[in-house]
């Protein structure tokens, strides 16, 4: 059990029998009235997400969690396959727990979060950052650039994000993996 006021950004609680992870926390203290904490928190089973507020001192069943390297593999009808850097063991994930999957390609390692208590795996997560490469995108035109224009590209994994006019077909650019971004491009 933890109290309201020890949730931090990560921190995973079991409320109504399910596990949420807290993606955002505010410690509020109004001018009339007890302080409060205020939190976002993730469902990890389907992904919804909540508002709620606590009472400070408010006790909640805390989910001890376990964070390991993963690499993946490959796909088949099961899920995705990842085998643990440590023990190489591999194991099927379902592709709705990999956070960033679209962005994922053979090799990556990903960080899988498992319950200690029974084991189960709560849900996979790529890293912030990943290099692609683009696969298909239209040249851009000379002189189109009254201000910061973009243009399709499709990556080697198969997603299309928006990338500045300079990037060609074959560049390696970086991309955020939590809202699809293009961060910069990159020297090989």
């Amino acid at each position: 059990m933890i109290n309201s006021q020890e949730i931090k950004k990560g921190t995973c609680i079991r409320l109504d029998n399910q596990v949420w992870v807290c993606i955002d926390f505010q410690h509020v203290k109004p001018g009339k009235g007890n302080t409060v904490m205020r939190t976002k928190l993730k469902n990890v089973t389907d992904g919804r997400v909540l508002d709620r507020t606590f009472q400070v001192g408010f006790k909640l069943e805390d989910v001890r969690i376990e964070r390991r390297p993963y690499q993946y593999l490959y796909e088949d009808p099961t899920g995705r396959i990842f085998m643990n850097q440590e023990t190489f063991e591999q194991i099927p994930i379902a592709n709705d727990l990999v956070i960033g999957s679209e962005y994922m390609k053979e090799g990556d390692v990903v960080e899988v979060v498992t319950d200690t208590t029974d084991g189960t795996i709560l849900y996979a997560e790529m890293p912030v950052k990943t290099n692609l490469r683009v696969a298909h995108s239209e040249p851009g035109i000379k002189g189109d650039t009254a201000t910061n224009a973009t243009k399709p590209a499709t990556l080697e994994t198969g997603v299309e994000i928006r990338v500045p006019l300079f990037i060609n077909e074959g560049d390696l650019i970086q991309v955020d993996t939590r809202d699809g971004s293009y961060l910069s491009r990159v020297k090989e």
